[in-house]
């Protein structure tokens, strides 16, 4: 993992310092609440429904056992003894008192964390793949990368105030786990098919909200060299021609939309030429400091396959269920990357409480070198856990209710707060993943089905990204009443695609009816080792339209 150095913890002790002036100020009634609203946005404060919200950045999702532990402390001390993981790999506090929260920033400061530009209109936390390092069809650790833009994009005087929210993703998998297609900038390392040389796809233009766009690629192989003068290049060029009239229509999506592609992806180049690359780059020195914090650990020399594991599946096949289901094979041979699932049946998903924080921060430290991941879909990952030390990990998180073998599965829900928290909801989110996962609850009925996505938003802002769900699910609000709307088809990986509306929105308890009929439409048509996503697209929308339409007009 990466240390902060000296300038690194000088400046978010002086950020911190600088708050706790403004809140002061705030609490006095020296400024409004009007004049404060950018400052507390600056420092991932929120106003909620019912409370303030503190967003604190995972940078990259990438956790030290020591952090998450100072985070349950936090949400003792000061929440309600939880946290919330969010589809950005951040944790937000949905109880904070406002002058509690220099303490708590303090408390961050002391393992090397902070709310720095997790709201606001900046480049916000860079996001990257959980399996980052570990996984077998990986070209390169994305990490560095991600550390590298982290470090130039914190309070660049240039982008601090731009049209609008700005997000980067990163991954150097040929699989892509980090949704890079639905972000502002997404970026995939791969190889040039002619030098061999490791190089950057560049995406621009992706993003979700109420105009959902796929990014659009502006450059084939970037030289890795020159990444941060590229970067400038497109955030010049956007925060120069984005508009700044609607912020409807601010975002860098709206601008490739309305220029083309091919126009934009010119003003780019003609900005990239102009600049000093130089001046802006990293200096190789610098890259490769970074670089080395990211180093693999020391790994035990192992068999491919542990006999205590399988000695130990055999025995157990719940055991072996959970394996097969939370499980990827790794780099190294004896180890799997461990994803722990936070949706259990019936409980809020991405949600943690201080307790299961503090065992994930004990298992990361007995068993996975330390370090823990959070993935965009809300759960954790231990990255380096040896394959004999899973039944002893296994059994430990059935104590503490985070032993659900559904990763990739129906009950494997993303979803955002929605009106149980967040001012900006239409619609409650949380209840209706509940009711979808108590009606697949059972283990074998989620097994036939297989790998399915379900994504639900409370607003049409996207924050649970329904819009690249297999199964999509908006919450808004109707004549005073929660509707439902239901997209199928969309796609979240490197095959990208935004999902098409079904009909007319559902009341809140007609909603898992409506989702047991497209999955009876599935296990009818599919064909042998057909996947749910790979039978919409085969078969078309039309049987799923003729289901849904069913429970509509029992409904009407």
């Amino acid at each position: 993992m990466y240390r902060y150095d000296e300038f690194d913890e000088r400046f978010v002790r002086e950020r911190v310092a600088q708050f706790r002036d403004q809140v002061s100020r705030r609490l006095d009634g020296s400024i409004t609440e009007d004049e404060f609203k950018p400052l507390r946005l600056k420092n991932g404060v929120y106003l909620q429904l019912h409370a303030y919200m503190l967003r604190i950045a995972i940078p990259y999702g990438t956790l030290s056992s020591k952090q998450l532990r100072q985070l349950a402390l936090i949400g003792e001390r000061y929440d309600r003894g939880y946290g919330h993981f969010t589809t950005r790999q951040n944790l937000q506090f949905n109880w904070p008192k406002l002058r509690d929260v220099p303490a708590i920033l303090d408390l961050l400061a002391d393992v090397e964390m902070h709310c720095i530009q997790t709201s606001g209109n900046c480049i916000r936390n860079v996001t990257a793949d959980h399996f980052a390092g570990v996984a077998q069809d990986e070209i390169e650790d994305p990490r560095p990368t991600a550390e590298l833009i982290r470090q130039w994009s914190s309070l660049h005087p240039e982008f601090d105030y731009l049209p609008r929210k700005f997000k980067i993703a990163v991954t150097g998998a040929e699989h892509d786990r980090a949704v890079i297609k639905a972000h502002d900038i997404g970026l995939r390392l791969r190889r040039h098919p002619d030098t061999h040389e490791v190089s950057y796809e560049v995406s621009v233009g992706g993003g979700l909200g109420r105009t959902p766009m796929i990014g659009k690629v502006v450059r084939d192989y970037l030289p890795k060299d020159d990444l941060l003068a590229f970067l400038e290049a497109i955030m010049r060029v956007y925060n120069l021609e984005g508009r700044r009239d609607n912020k409807y229509k601010a975002r860098v999506k709206i601008l490739v939309h309305e220029i083309g592609v091919e126009e934009f992806r010119r003003r780019v180049e003609e900005e990239f030429a102009r600049l000093d690359g130089p001046s802006v780059n990293a200096d190789p020195a610098e890259v490769a400091r970074i670089a080395a914090y990211f180093k693999a650990p020391d790994y035990e020399v192992l068999p491919a396959t542990s006999r205590v594991l399988e000695a130990t599946k055999a025995a157990n096949p719940a055991f072996a269920r959970w394996v097969e289901v939370n499980t990827i094979p790794h780099k190294a041979p004896g180890y799997a990357a461990l994803t722990i699932s936070l949706k259990p049946v019936g409980e809020a998903p991405g949600d943690a409480t201080s307790d299961q924080m503090r065992l994930v921060a004990d298992l990361a430290e007995q068993y996975s070198q330390a370090e823990i991941r959070v993935t965009h879909a809300q759960n954790l990952v231990l990255p380096y856990v040896r394959q004999r030390d899973l039944f002893a990990i296994w059994q430990r998180l059935g104590e503490a209710g985070l032993a659900s073998a559904n990763i990739g599965l129906i009950t494997d829900i993303i979803s955002c707060p929605g009106l149980d928290y967040c001012a900006l909801a239409t619609a409650r989110s949380i209840p209706i993943a509940q009711a979808i996962q108590h009606r697949f609850a059972d283990d074998n009925r989620q097994k036939a089905i297989g790998e399915l996505n379900i994504k639900i938003s409370g607003c049409i802002n996207a924050c649970g990204h329904h819009h690249v769900g297999h199964i999509g699910i908006l919450g808004l609000e109707k004549r005073g009443i929660e509707s439902y709307q239901i997209t199928l088809g969309g796609d979240a990986t490197e095959n990208a695609a935004i999902g098409e509306i079904l009909g007319p929105g559902l009341a809140a308890e007609d909603v898992p009816d409506a989702i047991e009929r497209i999955v009876n439409v599935y296990l009818s048509e599919r064909a042998e080792g057909e996947s749910f996503i790979e039978n919409v697209r085969r078969i078309g929308l039309a049987p799923f339209k003729a289901a849904f339409q069913e429970v509509a007009h029992a409904v009407a």
